[in-house]
């Protein structure tokens, strides 16, 4: 088996589920270890240092929120795809505001997943990109690193994706569909409240360093000027 794609973590406590999750993976050249229940997952991520984790929210012993929770507090930004039977706005919300890079419904294709996993790991490992001085904020996509004041600051793969996307053009505003479809890859994935959440988390990490404005009824931007604040339209 073709392993080059680096190693996923799959934590699932349904066998089914997490024996097609591991087929199409490894269809997909990934090597795949599983993990059956939280703390397990927890202890295996940690141990072995994957390029992802599909991380099941229902889970024995430590649930995938805190599993995510414990991760993002050591300073570990694994990309991290939750996947959950539970189709309620709160846990997907609260999983995007903990450091989740992208979510699953249960049912949900094992072809999207990979689609979904691989567009993240892509996106982190694309050719050179510039780097970008707004004020006080510096990202460097090509080392995938954001810093304030010469400050690092921590950012999930998809938070990194979303600000690069936006700092590409500024003055240029983006409706919310055509940045869930630039950079999740589909526009009606988990509708506009997905944007707002990691547009939120983005202006918490990076303070009043923040370049990101919103135009009212249309979508996000980034000032010319580096400078945050609300546009009325």
């Amino acid at each position: 088996m073709d392993q080059a794609r680096g190693l996923v973590v799959v934590v699932e406590d349904e066998p089914a589920i997490a024996d097609v999750e591991r087929l199409y993976l490894a269809r997909a050249g990934f090597g795949v270890h599983v993990e059956r229940d939280g703390a397990a997952g927890l202890a295996a991520i940690r141990r072995l240092r994957p390029v992802a984790v599909v991380l099941d929210v229902g889970l024995p012993s430590l649930d995938g929120i805190e599993v995510c929770r414990a991760l993002r507090a050591e300073g570990d930004w694994t990309p991290i795809v939750f996947v959950t039977a539970r189709d309620d706005e709160v846990d997907r919300i609260l999983g995007l505001e903990l450091g989740g890079d992208d979510y699953l419904t249960k049912p949900f294709s094992p072809r999207e997943l990979v689609v979904r996993l691989r567009g993240i790991l892509r996106r982190q490992h694309g050719p050179p990109a510039p780097v970008r001085e707004l004020g006080a904020l510096r990202i460097d996509e090509t080392r995938r690193r954001v810093t304030v004041h010469g400050e690092v600051v921590a950012l999930t793969a998809t938070e990194f994706d979303l600000l690069a996307r936006l700092v590409s053009a500024p003055g240029r505003v983006f409706t919310r569909e055509q940045l869930l479809s630039s950079v999740w890859g589909q526009a009606d994935y988990g509708g506009g409240r997905t944007v707002d959440v990691h547009v939120a988390q983005l202006r918490a990490k990076l303070g009043d360093a923040s370049p990101i404005v919103t135009v009212r009824g249309v979508g996000y931007g980034t000032s010319e000027s580096g400078r945050s604040g609300e546009v009325v339209t």
